[in-house]
């Protein structure tokens, strides 16, 4: 006798893990075939300085799987820049396999995706450096300045990585940075306008 099985949540769970990830040759195909929708959750300057024609910004921050789910498709594809955000997003979906809906994160990010010869559009005018990365800067500039005057001229200077580090501890406890908000504002962050890549050339 044959008996009839349903697939239970493990197992589709399973499936999920299985698709977990996708080549960015492969990704790229079935967005162009309106298979998948493809989604980024880099944060906004990032996005602003390079991004994938078609890619829907949904930074990590502030991504859920209903968010995903919301989207109505069957098919989601994942990216940011390297990989490792995208995979947190991807295994933050993971109870979307459950309702059918199939979360992949992009192998390699964006930057693998441009290896690959694969297009982007490119704002040369936004700086290279994300706001993440020039708050990072700016804290770490602001600790070891603060650190030496203090050690070295008066102990008040002290204060000033004492500040930094109290910043941090509200923005790793909110999700809100102060310092990457006054940074994001600065002139040099601002988008004036973009061009097509392909391969890692720039049309000018």
């Amino acid at each position: 006798m044959t008996t009839l099985t349903t697939p239970t949540t493990s197992n589709n769970t399973a499936a999920f893990g299985a698709e977990a990830e996708i080549d960015p040759t492969a990704a790229q195909a079935l967005v162009a075939r309106g298979e998948a929708v493809l989604i980024d959750v880099r944060e906004p300057d990032e996005h602003a300085r390079e991004r994938i024609a078609g890619a829907t910004l949904m930074p990590l921050g502030s991504l859920t799987a209903e968010k995903i789910a919301a989207l109505g498709s069957k098919r989601v594809l994942i990216h940011c820049k390297s990989g490792r955000r995208g995979g947190d997003a991807t295994a933050r979906c993971a109870v979307l396999a459950a309702r059918g809906v199939s979360v992949s994160n992009v192998r390699g990010g964006i930057e693998a995706w441009r290896a690959a010869g694969l297009p982007t559009v490119l704002d040369l005018s936004r700086n290279r450096l994300s706001v993440m990365q020039q708050t990072q800067l700016t804290i770490g500039v602001g600790v070891a300045a603060g650190t030496a005057l203090g050690a070295f001229v008066n102990p008040w200077f002290l204060v000033i990585p004492a500040f930094m580090g109290g910043g941090l501890m509200v923005a790793g406890a909110t999700g809100f940075c102060g310092l990457a908000t006054v940074l994001a504002k600065m002139p040099w962050n601002r988008v004036k306008g973009s061009c097509s890549t392909a391969g890692g050339s720039c049309c000018g």
